[in-house]
């Protein structure tokens, strides 16, 4: 059975840089963050680790999607897939970082 790669709907390129981002600099996106954890990285759940370093590369990187969208994208894949409280550890630790990494955002006009 011969599939025709040209039917595969096309990903956006900002689709990749986050797949292949997200690993590559996921050393980097755990500095940024691990200063508001309650605990080491390494106690982290798998779920919870994986969307903070999601949100932390898209608050980084994607400027031009709101801080609020990025965290509001994180604590629902954390309700969805995370512990029973999770979601708010998520959001408690992307506000924080959100702080520091979209200051300019947080106190413009539409903040």
């Amino acid at each position: 059975d011969h599939r025709d790669l040209h039917s595969f709907p096309t990903r956006r390129s900002s689709d990749l840089d986050i797949l292949h981002g997200v690993p590559r600099e996921k050393g980097r996106l755990d500095e940024k963050f691990a200063p508001f954890l309650d605990r080491r990285i390494d106690e982290m759940t798998p779920v919870e680790l994986a969307i903070l370093r999601l949100a932390a590369y898209e608050m980084a990187h994607r400027l031009d999607v709101p801080y609020k969208v990025v965290i509001n994208e994180a604590v629902e894949l954390a309700k969805t897939f995370g512990a029973t409280d999770g979601h708010k550890y998520v959001n408690g630790v992307l506000d924080r970082l959100a702080q520091r990494e979209r200051m300019v955002e947080i106190k413009g006009p539409r903040g």
